[in-house]
């Protein structure tokens, strides 16, 4: 047996000394194999980038057409040279002269480097013939150039009765449903951000391992406050799902359900209009890299490329566009290195824990990098 009757450390005077949780940047003493991949084994569809917003946003809401660009597409040509990224989407183009004038900047300026996603105008929401309307409004940005439809959790967290107040709107709610219709029926794809990790719904307390994310960010939370939970969130998007068997939905950062792959399995198995997308949850993934691999073999034509860049965005060191982000991504899907970072920062911004590679063949890696995120946008390559 252990002998516990001596002292513990803690209760022995100047046998440690505090340190604030804030300056513990432990590093490792493993010594295990560490491979740098500074190019992509094959040609990359990174699916869910933002390069743009709304010039105005309120309570999560974007209410006006005109963008705010975080860079001009010449600066982001030579990483996407040398990470072997072929082309980059737009998730957040916009809506109306926005969109146009989006597509105009990257799109159009570099014909087969970008690609757009069009927004709803949730800022019309209380219009009484907003359906029509914005049904109307997806085919005019499929004629201006859009590839697909992007829904921010502004949609079930953020937008409301009143657009900004008032009660909050669900995601199923039946306005939306000539949107979702008429992205079925001009074979736009839908990229669906409807929840957070599951950490962002409890308690910001010592047992939540998302701490120190929180406590620096405590807007981020929708723990109490009115919020729904996590799995009724998730819930309404399933009925959204059944109820427009013919659209595409893409249900982003591995279908808003990481920490749990048996819970995405089975709404894939149950919903064969659903795909999901890896974008910032390469930190999730690592973490279980024996059921995550395991994952990528069963989902293989069903898996997209995704990192959720945002360049110049310093608030989210974990999602700079930068090569040191791509090469996270390379090095967990081409190799089986062990217990690395997951993000750029130096301080893990998620959570204290590493990750490992899961090493899938070349078959796997080229319907991930770019085979299935073309055949779904309708691409040549």
């Amino acid at each position: 047996m252990c002998d516990t009757s001596g002292p513990s450390p803690m209760e022995t005077p100047g046998s440690w000394t505090p340190l604030d949780l804030s300056e513990f940047e432990p590093e490792s003493m493993l010594e295990v194999k560490r491979t740098r991949v500074e190019r992509a084994r094959f040609p990359v569809i990174d699916l869910h980038a933002h390069l743009s917003f709304s010039a105005k946003i309120v309570n999560g809401v974007h209410l006006e057409a005109e963008r705010q660009y975080l860079a001009d597409p010449a600066e982001l040509i030579p990483v996407m040279d040398r990470k072997n990224i072929r082309l980059l989407n737009n998730l957040t183009a916009g809506f109306g002269s926005g969109l146009d004038d989006a597509i105009a900047r990257f799109d159009k300026a570099y014909p087969g480097r970008f690609t757009s996603f069009t927004e709803p105008w949730f800022s019309l929401l209380l219009e009484p013939d907003y359906p029509r309307f914005q049904a109307e409004a997806i085919e005019q940005a499929r004629r201006a150039g859009a590839k697909g439809l992007k829904l921010l959790k502004t949609l079930g967290l953020f937008l409301r009765e009143g657009v900004t107040t008032g009660e909050l709107v669900k995601i199923d709610d039946a306005r939306f449903d000539p949107m979702w219709e008429a992205c079925g029926s001009l074979h736009m794809p839908v990229g669906i951000h409807v929840s957070d990790p599951v950490a962002f719904f409890r308690p910001t307390d010592r047992f939540n391992e998302r701490y120190e994310e929180l406590n620096n960010h405590p807007d981020w939370s929708f723990h109490g406050q009115g919020f729904p939970s996590n799995a009724e969130l998730l819930a309404a998007r399933d009925r959204v799902f059944a109820r427009h068997p013919k659209t595409e939905f893409i249900a982003l950062h591995v279908g808003n359900f990481a920490e749990n792959l048996a819970s995405v399995s089975a709404s894939l198995d149950r919903f064969p209009n659903m795909t999901v997308d890896i974008a910032a949850r390469v930190g999730e993934l690592g973490r279980q890299p024996r059921a995550a691999r395991a994952f990528f073999d069963k989902y293989q034509d069903r898996i997209l490329f995704g990192t959720d860049a945002m360049p110049h965005r310093d608030e989210y060191p974990q999602q700079l566009f930068c090569d040191r982000l791509y090469e996270i991504y390379f090095r967990f899907l081409e190799t089986d290195d062990e217990y690395f970072g997951y993000a750029p920062a130096k301080t893990p911004p998620q959570g204290r824990w590493e990750i490992s590679g899961i090493n899938l063949p070349d078959s796997i890696l080229k319907k991930v990098y770019y085979e299935n995120a073309a055949r779904l946008l309708q691409l040549e390559l």
